[in-house]
C-alpha cells in the first residue's frame, strides 16, 4: 500500500503543477488509507507536503511573471489569518470522541474524514462545471468577495489540511478576471503561504516523523515540477472535469467507508 501512496504523491504534485489545485485534496486520504496515518495527524502532514510542493511549483510561474503577488496578498492575508486562528484555537478543541450512537462512535478522525469527503464533493463540482472568464461583470466589490473567500479557504485549510486551490482558481478567474495561466501561478503562491503558515502555527502540537514527511514532500515536489512542464503543452482546463469526477467518486467512497462500513 505504501508504494501506491508514493505514486499518489507524484500524482498530487503533477495535478498541482498542471491545474493549480485539486491534488492537495487527495493528500489526507492518501496519508490515511495508504500510509495508515491518523486523520488528525494527516491534516498536519498535508499542510507541509502541500506547502512545500506548491512553493516549489510557484517558482517557475514567478520567474515567468505568471503569478500576481498583489492579488496573492489580497486573497492570502485574510486566508492566513483565518488558517492561523483555526489551527491554534479551533482544531485543538475537537475531542477524540464527539458522539456515540449505539455501536457507532464518531471519533475525531472519522469526523475530519467526513468533512474532508464533503469538501471533495464540493471541489469536484467546481472542477466539473465550466468557469468562464467572462461570466461575471467586472466590479470593485469582487475584490472584497475574493478576500471573503480567502477567509473561508483559510478556515477549511486549517481544519482539514487541504490547499483550497479548487476554490481559489474560480475566485481568481471568475471574480478578478485573471487569465487561467496567471491564476494557476497565483494559486500556487497562495496555497504555499497558507499551508506552510498553517503547519508552523501548530507544529508543536503533534509528533512529526520528519524522514517520512520529507520523503513524501520531495516526491510531491518532483511531481509538481513535472506538472509545471506539462502545463506548457497541455491545457489544464481540459483535464479538470475528468479529475473532478475522480475526486467525486473518492469523496463518496470515503463517506460510505467511514459512516456505513
Amino acid at each position: 500500500m505504501e508504494i501506491i501512496g508514493y505514486v499518489s504523491a507524484v500524482l498530487i504534485g503533477i495535478s498541482l503543477g498542471l491545474i493549480g489545485g485539486g491534488g492537495s485534496i487527495l493528500t489526507v486520504p492518501v496519508l490515511v488509507y495508504f500510509f495508515g496515518i491518523d486523520a488528525f495527524l494527516a491534516t498536519e502532514y498535508s499542510l507541509f507536503i502541500v506547502g512545500i510542493s506548491s512553493a516549489a511549483g510557484s517558482v517557475a510561474y514567478l520567474k515567468n511573471g505568471q503569478a500576481d503577488l498583489k492579488t496573492a496578498l489580497v486573497f492570502g492575508v485574510p486566508s492566513i489569518v483565518s488558517i492561523f486562528l483555526t489551527r491554534v484555537y479551533i482544531v485543538p478543541l475537537i475531542p477524540p470522541e464527539l458522539l456515540k450512537i449505539g455501536n457507532f462512535t464518531l471519533t475525531r478522525s472519522i469526523f475530519l474524514l467526513l468533512i474532508f469527503a464533503l469538501l471533495m464533493i464540493v471541489a469536484s463540482y467546481k472542477m466539473i462545471r465550466k468557469v468562464g472568464e467572462e461570466r461575471l461583470k467586472s466590479r470593485r466589490e469582487n475584490t472584497f468577495l475574493a478576500a471573503g473567500e480567502g477567509i473561508l479557504v483559510g478556515a477549511l485549510t486549517g481544519l482539514v489540511g487541504a490547499g483550497g486551490g479548487f476554490m481559489i482558481i474560480p475566485a481568481l478567474v471568475g471574480l478578478l478576471k485573471m487569465p487561467m495561466k496567471r491564476a494557476v501561478g497565483t494559486s500556487l503562491v497562495i496555497i504555499s503561504l497558507n499551508s506552510l503558515i498553517g503547519f508552523l502555527s501548530s507544529v508543536g502540537q503533534t509528533a512529526i516523523k520528519w524522514p517520512f514527511l520529507i520523503s513524501v514532500a520531495a516526491i510531491a515536489v518532483g511531481g509538481i515540477i513535472v506538472g509545471s512542464h506539462l502545463s506548457k503543452k497541455i491545457d489544464g482546463r481540459k483535464l479538470k472535469p475528468a479529475f473532478g469526477w475522480f475526486i467525486l467518486v473518492m469523496g463518496i467512497s470515503i463517506i460510505l467507508k467511514e459512516a456505513f462500513l
